[in-house]
């Protein structure tokens, strides 16, 4: 068998705790690269080229002293079980894979 990358992408959540001040920034340069899927929750795939602009977008913004945003990097969107409590209203990993 031939030496394909065949997961030559990676799939990422992203979520943040960011100022006031800076929420609406964050939530554009997010909502840019990635899908908005709750609050300040974003995922989707992200290619290591795209991972390095997105967060070349986000240094100017976060404050590091005072924000957190944290970047789950996963290498497919095959590779999570996710369950969710609460409101149901909304798609999730398993119900795109099933």
């Amino acid at each position: 068998m031939a030496n394909k990358k065949q997961m030559n992408y990676n799939y990422v959540f992203v979520f943040y705790d960011v100022n006031e001040k800076r929420v609406q920034k964050v939530f554009k340069v997010c909502k840019k690269y990635l899908s908005h899927y709750q609050n300040s929750v974003f995922r989707g795939e992200m290619s290591p080229s795209k991972l390095i602009r997105f967060k070349n977008d986000l240094k100017p913004i976060i404050d590091e002293s005072e924000d957190f945003l944290c970047i789950i990097k996963l290498m497919n969107d095959n590779v999570f079980g996710e369950e969710v409590m609460g409101k149901k209203d909304r798609e999730t990993g398993e119900t795109l894979i099933l």
